[in-house]
């Protein structure tokens, strides 16, 4: 298994669903609907796919190896960039779901807060996206060893087996393309 090779494939899942959540954005301008149950959807992909998988496993498995074995700037790129904005997407999330259940509880004024979180999603992470396959990604290809490469592909792939038995990317792909197929 090449680990990097499937984080940017993941990549590709990840900012299709950017799209539908701004396709579900202009639909609440537009109509001054929301409707709760594709949100909840968008945010459960959110927490079990994004965050709780693809995320998981940089976090557990890629970015301690680059800080336990490349050195300070590692530690810098990890722990105060992608680190940082992986927290900062969680809580844009966390406020959006707080917005809606806030406009659910009959507040008007949360619908711009709905907005606004889901937006801010969506440009964190087309920029954090970018940045993990241009820069932090080639940066740890060049930085780790073979046998550190070697291992993280083996982490990975259990990590894989592990949540293919859960169903984690067929559920969540199949629930993308089912939102798609809604607001594309």
């Amino acid at each position: 298994m090449d680990s990097i090779k499937l984080m940017v494939e993941e990549h590709k899942y990840i900012k299709r669903m950017l799209v539908v959540v701004r396709k579900a954005s202009i639909k609440v301008m537009q109509e001054d609907n929301i409707n709760y149950e594709d949100f909840e959807k968008i945010i459960s992909f959110v927490r079990n796919y994004a965050d709780a998988h693809h995320h998981g496993k940089e976090e557990k498995i890629l970015f301690t190896r680059m800080v336990a074995e490349m050195g300070d700037i590692a530690d810098i790129v990890v722990k105060h960039g992608m680190l940082v904005e992986h927290d900062l997407g969680r809580l844009f999330i966390r406020d959006l779901e707080e917005a809606l259940a806030r406009v659910k509880n009959g507040d008007e004024d949360s619908k711009v807060d709905v907005i606004a979180n889901a937006i801010s999603y969506t440009h964190l992470l087309t920029r954090h996206i970018d940045k993990e396959d241009k820069v932090t990604y080639p940066f740890a290809q060049r930085g780790l060893s073979k046998a550190s490469f070697d291992k993280i592909d083996e982490e990975c792939e259990k990590y894989e087996a592990e949540n293919e038995k859960k169903k984690i990317q067929a559920t969540y792909i199949a629930l993308l393309e089912e939102l798609e197929n809604k607001y594309l």
